[in-house]
């Protein structure tokens, strides 16, 4: 029969193998996620497409318009999305002309970030832009080199490079975006959206009602969206 100290020195090793192991663990959970730290900060920037400022009328923050305009069109946007490119590049102008330079309408962006990390962080250097007043021009260049969803196109360091490539002061951008200051943001842009029945992007919603396309799945076209911000100047006192 085992006498008492052979026991008590029995369940010391243990106990020091299971903190060794313990240990092991929690070191090998923190080289990975280290090495994903590394992995984008240190991956190939690659070719970055430059793109000309343009003038954004009335722009406040991720706001384009009179902002006493009395019709409110939000626009939820993955900025990994196609779809949003597409509308970013083709309708979002014709409603800026007809509706927002004629004070009629005020647009504001929404972040919706919901395909990958890459989305989250886009969306997160987007708000740091806005931080510095650029936040259109920073929407602009992310858009402009959009290629693929989650394949390093908005990678940590391609993400910095946009914003140096925009004259952004580097260390206030750096600093916000390090902390991930506006990560509350980002979660109630994605609750707004949620609570309109958000369910893909781009999302439009006129005065908090989503406009459907004619056909389900489709971005709504121009013709529609204008269709619904015309009701809603009907209806407004």
């Amino acid at each position: 029969m085992p006498r008492r100290p052979e026991i008590r020195e029995r369940r010391r090793k243990e106990r020091r193998r299971q903190r060794l192991t313990f240990a092991i663990v929690v070191l090998a959970a923190v080289l990975v996620v280290v090495a994903g730290m590394l992995s984008s900060r240190l991956a190939p920037i690659g070719e970055i497409i430059q793109i000309t400022p343009q003038p954004h009328p009335q722009a406040e923050g991720r706001q384009l318009g009179d902002p006493n305009a009395p019709v409110l069109v939000e626009l939820f946007e993955d900025f990994q999305c196609p779809g949003c490119r597409q509308f970013s590049q083709s309708t979002q102008p014709q409603l800026i002309d007809a509706y927002v330079e004629t004070g009629q309408a005020r647009i504001v962006f929404r972040v919706y970030p919901f395909i990958g990390p890459e989305s989250i962080q886009a969306a997160n250097a987007s708000l740091c832009a806005q931080e510095q007043g650029r936040f259109w021009d920073y929407h602009d260049i992310l858009f402009a080199n959009q290629r693929g969803e989650n394949l390093g196109a908005f990678s940590d360091r391609r993400l910095t490079a946009f914003a140096e490539a925009l004259g952004l002061e580097m260390g206030a951008f750096e600093s916000c975006f390090d902390e991930n200051r506006h990560e509350a943001e980002i979660a109630q842009d994605q609750a707004a959206g949620q609570a309109v029945g958000v369910t893909s992007t781009p999302t439009i919603a006129v005065d908090g009602q989503l406009v459907s396309g004619a056909n389900p799945g489709l971005i709504p076209t121009f013709v529609e969206i204008s269709a619904a911000i015309e009701a809603a100047l009907a209806s407004s006192p």
